[in-house]
């Protein structure tokens, strides 16, 4: 009945009952900050590419303070990031969001 995950379990339940009832919802502690852009970035990342748009153009939209060059967008960091936020996008889409609803675990 009880195992690894039943922390995570009580929280989800705790914030269904806070929303339901209209109590405040405080940060949800199993997402960082960082981990719920870079969610959101992959999402983007998977809907443009659903739209048939290549990397560049997402890179372009995902990363618009970045200067992105044709020519030396091969060799372009920017590039390799944009395909990892894709494939990983594609990783949640296939069911691996379950991950996000799981606190960051140590393996020992």
């Amino acid at each position: 009945m009880f195992d690894e995950l039943t922390p995570d379990r009580l929280s989800a339940i705790e914030r269904l009952w806070q929303a339901m009832f209209g109590k405040r919802l405080l940060p949800d502690p199993r997402m960082t900050p960082q981990r719920r852009q870079r969610a959101r970035q992959m999402l983007r990342a998977v809907d443009a590419r659903h739209a048939g748009a290549i990397y560049r153009v997402v890179a372009e939209h995902l990363f618009p303070q970045h200067k992105i060059d044709a020519a030396s967008w091969v060799g372009d960091p920017i590039r390799e990031i944009t395909i990892r936020l894709a494939r990983d996008g594609m990783k949640l889409v296939r069911g691996g969001y379950r991950t996000l609803l799981r606190r960051p675990r140590r393996d020992r």
